[in-house]
Formats: C-alpha cells, structure tokens, sequence
C-alpha cells in the first residue's frame, strides 16, 4: 500500500518536529510539529508539542477569534488560566472558546510535558498579551504588533 496524504506516520512527524520559543519570554523553549498542515488541513490546527522541564510553552496571551485547546499526553505542568494556577498532568483537557481567557503553560514536572494543542486557522485573529500590554494582529500571513496604550476610540 502506497502513502497517502492525508495519514502522517509518526516517523514523518518526529523527523519534522522542530525547535520553537516566543521571543517575549526567555523561557519559552519547546519542541513541536503542525500534524493538520502534514496532513493538508487548512481549517484546523493540531500540533504534538514538548516542552522540557523547568521550560514554558509561548507567553501570556488570550485569543479573541480563534478558538484553542490542549490536551496532556504525558509529565506534568502548571496552567495558568485567567490568573490562577493548576496542576496539570496526562488526560487532562484545557478548553479556550473565544473570546478567552488568558492561559499560558509551564513544565513545572521532572520529565517532559507532551501534549496535543489545536485550534482554528480563521483568516483574521487578535490575540492579547495582558501582562506586555500588546495586541498581535494577523490578516492573512501578514502580522502586527501594537501596543495596547497606542489604541484610540473610533468616534
């Protein structure tokens, strides 16, 4: 039987899983593949991540079109969800429907956090990071950043 595209092996995925960090946070270290693009899907977005011990997933954010979620596989972390702060270990699922909470992930454990993350792939997406004080918007593959105190009412 010949490979088809729309089923990733997982040796394909482990030879595409690369390095990623948020230049926003200097712990931010994490290692990940986008499953749904290897698989063609557009709409959706599935990762595998791994974060290392004593590292964190990105920074502090909340999304307002995109909704998100993550499910642990395996190790054990520390969500943060709205400013409080929860242990978090294999089965369990975390939930973002728009516009969310903010929410941010640390490998608080000994071994390796893995997870599934995904989400939607909208064409527009503001996404906040309430402790910087900015906002990211992204229309299309084209991405701004502002700061939140430069933003003035529309009369």
């Amino acid at each position: 039987m010949g490979n088809r595209p729309e089923l990733v092996r997982a040796a394909e995925a482990a030879a595409k899983m690369a390095i990623h960090s948020h230049p926003w946070n200097p712990k931010s270290r994490m290692a990940g593949v986008q499953l749904a693009r290897l698989a063609g899907l557009k709409r959706t977005g599935v990762s595998l991540a791994r974060i290392p011990p004593g590292s964190e997933s990105f920074v502090y954010h909340a999304h307002a079109r995109e909704e998100e979620w993550l499910y642990i596989l395996s190790g054990r972390g520390t969500a943060e969800i709205d400013g409080s702060d929860y242990e978090v270990g294999p089965g369990d699922f975390m939930g973002f429907p728009t516009p969310s909470v903010a929410h941010h992930l640390r490998n608080t454990g000994e071994e390796e956090l893995v997870y599934l993350m995904g989400g939607e792939n909208r064409d527009c997406e503001v996404a906040t990071f309430p402790r910087l004080g900015k906002k990211m918007v992204r229309l299309g593959d084209e991405v701004e950043i502002y700061d939140s105190g430069d933003a003035k009412g529309f009369p």
